[in-house]
């Protein structure tokens, strides 16, 4: 297969595909499977990070400095030879990079972070990190340390035989001189720089990301920091060692714009360029960011949207009113996700809403600092985007202002302060990062970590990028959006299964063919809740739909799966944190639910679930297979997550990061429409590029609801590609059903990829699809010239 070049010389961009490097599966593993993804068509291998990282990092977003290509991995010379055979097989490299935190779990292993705890402010390491000294004790300089379960719990610290203190798995380096073996560690420690706290203390001294200690915040918007930190990637370029970057947490960074264009500045004006960015459903990424786009959660949540039917949404939320007695719907979503917000920002962030509070009395300081505070709060409850401090959402962020404004008319004056923080940036640079960066934290600890296990009417619309608030979306607004991002983001990625989704997407995919059953699942959750009912029925009622998931078709599950499943459970109570959490562990509770999991894997209530699965499972392998035709032929660049060539049952981390087989047949349904779809896509670049275009086709009759179809093309040229998806399969299957829904086709005529049949004009989609999910039709050479 020929390599796809641009005019540049690069290879174009046709699929990425997204590898998880580990000490087991590193540099030398992936030369492995180069063979494997250029039989798939991938353009481009995609890395996780490669630095090196804290020791048993299974990820690698836990990096320590100095910086260097992990050893673990492979090491520089492993790197080079990887880019050497990725580059003669024809694919190019991406990186993931991680400019916002380092990991710190391990001191000893992270030199500038072992430094800061001996010497304290004055030590040169002190700036790269993103700390406010607290103080304690006496002190105003001290760096308070969440490492304690509770207040006072010291009874283990020690002093070891290198005069480290040591508390449980923490081992903390001390101030030369003040430590030796056989000292009283609660004398050494107050001779330290730092202090221990419990986790829910109210001030701690460094940013995390989100609230994780083991990772801390950096300032790469510190020039000197900048250099330290990408150094690494200077030389990368300079060796023409990869073809481009994705961003992660773009949010966390204090200038995203301006560490943007730096990194544009290394990377040249051809390599591509993607960041991981939060944005609302309703929120477009900043038009003038230097980059490719995003890494495609936006348009995970479309195709998810479109998937999804709508009459049954409205009957699932009576049925998880019976369940929980709560409603599912928009209106009490919206309720829910104001009190998350508000309950995550005052239990999990109360110092970075100190430090905003302080921050934006900058801009007022006759005004109490808690009436500030007060307003800050208000905002970053009611805001509704990712993050409010790009230009074009001024009026949007305004606006929310006013809306807080009006409900909180006693914090008017802190109101006056916000909005001439966000009017004037370039006055009050701390002020609007510290309130926009707290937002962004805030939405995505509460809503998607905590509220996405808190309400359950249909799970697979609790996925990043999504708002189960707004589950669906009509065919013209799809396409519309789809329309626009051909225009404005054509290289930008489209994920459907990364490794931090919650599900993958053919789990995705089968549950949301609940919503086209719900009859049918109203009649199992009452059988099993009579039954077997649940010790905690909400947490039961998401448990159910991620057991419907992963079910196996031909079959109960086995203890690999019974295993996966009660560590999923486990993960997902803690995170809700009702009924149980990971800093108070509620062991009866957890365990009742784990009883009731075990139960439903056997005897009769297993047997409901299976004859439930039977039901449901053509359907939901159907619209997985429509959903990645649409993921790699719509607008954008197909992001595939390793193994999701076949089918993929995982669930969230890090049950989605097991080892991957790669010497499985590719004679797999979803890994051939992956061959044609990419095939046909190198066939046609043009189409898919830059210039391309994405056009609606019309679907009429009285079917035609279950249709998508649209073309892609070269600007006003007639299509070259048209792809024709069934979706809510469950009743539209082959036969009568699609006999009432007849596709028109473009002018010409089509060819189907897969059969070779071809096709003119109006064509019934019976004809089109057969039994089939999805058609790639090619325009017949020679027809009418593109």
């Amino acid at each position: 297969m020929s390599t796809p070049t641009r005019p540049d010389g690069r290879i174009e961009p046709v699929a990425a595909y997204r590898v998880q490097l580990t000490p087991d599966f590193a540099f030398a593993e992936v030369v492995g499977i180069l063979d494997h993804l250029v039989e798939l068509g991938i353009s481009h291998l995609y890395l996780s990070p490669i630095l090196h990282a804290m020791p048993g990092s299974t990820h690698g977003y836990d990096w320590t400095p100095p910086t260097q290509v992990s050893p673990e991995l492979g090491g520089l010379d492993g790197f080079r030879l990887l880019r050497a055979h990725a580059r003669a097989v024809g694919i190019g490299v991406l990186v993931d990079i991680v400019p916002n935190h380092v990991g710190i779990a391990v001191p000893a292993q992270n030199a500038w972070w072992a430094d800061v705890l001996r010497h304290g402010v004055a030590s040169p390491f002190f700036g790269y990190f993103d700390i406010v000294p607290a103080a304690h004790d006496g002190r105003d300089d001290v760096i308070l340390l969440p490492y304690l379960n509770t207040e006072g719990d010291l009874s283990a610290l020690r002093v070891d035989d290198d005069g480290n203190l040591c508390l449980h798995e923490w081992v903390l380096p001390t101030t030369p001189g003040s430590a030796e073996p056989g000292d009283d560690p609660l004398e050494v420690l107050e001779r330290q720089h730092y202090r221990l706290v419990p986790s829910t203390y109210s001030l701690l001294s460094y940013r995390r990301f989100l609230d994780i200690g083991e990772l801390a915040a950096l300032r790469p918007e510190v020039p000197e920091v900048f250099e330290a930190t990408h150094g690494w990637l200077r030389y990368l370029v300079t060796e023409d060692l990869l073809d481009g970057l994705r961003v992660d947490h773009l949010d966390g960074l204090r200038d995203p714009r301006g560490y943007l264009d730096r990194l544009r500045e290394i990377l040249g004006p051809d390599r591509l360029l993607y960041v991981e960015k939060g944005l609302s459903i309703d929120e477009d990424l900043a038009p003038d960011l230097p980059v490719d786009g995003t890494t495609g959660y936006d348009q995970l949540q479309l195709i998810e949207a479109v998937f999804t039917a709508p009459p049954g949404t409205i009957e699932l939320d009576e049925i998880y009113r019976w369940v929980t007695g709560l409603h599912g719907d928009g209106d009490h979503l919206a309720v829910l996700g104001r009190q998350l917000r508000e309950e995550t920002l005052r239990s999990r962030f109360p110092t970075r809403l100190r430090l905003a509070g302080s921050a934006v009395s900058v801009a007022a300081p006759s005004v109490p600092p808690h009436v500030v505070e007060q307003a800050v709060a208000a905002f970053v409850i009611a805001v509704t985007v990712g993050r409010p401090d790009y230009p074009h959402l001024l009026p949007r962020v305004l606006a929310t202002i006013e809306a807080a404004r009006a409900a909180l008319p006693s914090a008017d004056a802190g109101f006056d302060a916000l909005t001439q923080v966000f009017t004037a940036p370039g006055e009050y640079p701390d002020a609007l990062f510290r309130v926009s960066e707290l937002c962004a934290v805030v939405s995505a600890k509460a809503i998607e970590d905590v509220g996405f296990h808190r309400t359950a009417r249909l799970v697979s619309t609790q996925e990043l990028g999504c708002n189960p608030r707004h589950p669906t979306i009509s065919r013209p607004a799809f396409h519309e959006r789809n329309e626009r991002r051909a225009r404005e983001w054509p290289r930008a990625l489209t994920a459907t299964s990364t490794h931090d989704t919650k599900r993958s997407g053919d789990v995705r995919a089968r549950i949301a063919v609940i919503a086209q059953v719900p009859q049918r699942w109203h009649m199992l959750v009452r059988r099993i809740w009579a039954d077997y009912p649940p010790p905690h029925p909400r947490t039961a009622y998401l448990l159910l739909q991620n057991v419907i998931g992963v079910w196996p078709e031909d079959g109960r599950p086995d203890e690999q799966l019974h295993a996966r499943l009660a560590a999923y459970t486990a993960k997902a109570m803690r995170e809700a944190a009702v009924i149980t959490s990971w800093t108070d562990r509620n062991l009866e509770a957890e365990q009742q639910t784990q009883d009731w999991l075990s139960g439903l894997l056997e005897g009769d209530a297993a047997e409901l679930i299976s004859d439930f699965v039977a039901l449901i499972a053509r359907a939901g392998r159907e619209e997985s297979l429509a959903r990645k035709a649409i993921a790699l032929l719509g607008p954008g660049v197909g992001d595939i997550y390793q193994g999701t060539q076949w089918w993929d049952d995982s669930l969230t981390d890090p049950d989605n990061r097991r080892p991957v087989d790669h010497s499985r047949s590719l004679d797999h349904p979803k890994a051939q429409l992956i061959i044609d779809a990419l095939t046909v896509r190198r066939r046609h670049l043009a189409a898919f590029g830059i210039d391309g275009t994405y056009r609606e086709v019309i679907a009429r009759g009285r079917r035609a609801r279950h249709v998508l179809a649209f073309a892609r093309a070269v600007g006003e040229a007639p299509p070259s590609v048209v792809v024709v998806a069934a979706r809510m399969t469950q009743t539209f299957t082959s036969g009568p059903d699609r006999a009432a829904a007849v596709v028109d086709l473009p002018e010409g005529c089509w060819r189907d990829v897969r059969s070779a049949a071809e096709h003119a004009g109006s064509v019934r989609a019976d004809r089109l699809l057969q039994e089939r999910p999805v058609v790639i039709l090619e325009r017949v050479p020679g027809d009418v010239e593109p």
